[in-house]
């Protein structure tokens, strides 16, 4: 199920399992996407879990500068996308923004790479939820090459 509205970490009526902030940032018709060291060579979009306390945006913002060194200079409500975390099999809300960033991103903290991709690399391998939910949205919307 997608929404148009972001998800509170606090909303009983969802009870997930898993509460994400995500980014997608495209540029020049390219989505950044990251691997986990922990799971190499399946692709997400950047971000995380809000720490203790933490809203989405904040926790947005940490999770780009720990694992990219970006800082987001504009950031709006993209999707809320309800999926099944990839890596850890668990129900998951992810909240994505639509990012525009400063600086060079280079992966760090957990992430083992990133790519500039369109989606149509043979030998991509996406998240289900980035690759089921993210990737039509972008297209339906013109973003991707």
């Amino acid at each position: 199920m997608t929404q148009e509205t972001p998800a509170r970490p606090g909303d009983a009526s969802r009870s997930p399992s898993l509460i994400v902030s995500s980014a997608v940032i495209v540029r020049d018709g390219r989505l950044l996407v990251v691997s986990k060291q922990a799971a190499p060579e399946v692709f997400y979009i950047p971000g995380g879990k809000p720490d203790p306390g933490e809203d989405l945006e904040t926790a947005l913002v940490r999770e780009l500068a720990e694992e990219l060194g970006v800082v987001p200079v504009t950031r709006r409500p993209f999707q809320v996308v309800e999926a099944v975390a990839a890596l850890e099999g668990v129900p998951m809300v992810m909240t994505v923004y639509e990012v525009e960033i400063t600086g060079v991103p280079r992966p760090a903290a957990e992430l083992a790479a990133m790519r500039w991709v369109t989606g149509e690399e043979p030998d991509l391998v996406l998240a289900p939820a980035v690759r089921d939910h993210v990737l039509p949205l972008l297209r339906s919307r013109g973003m991707l090459l």
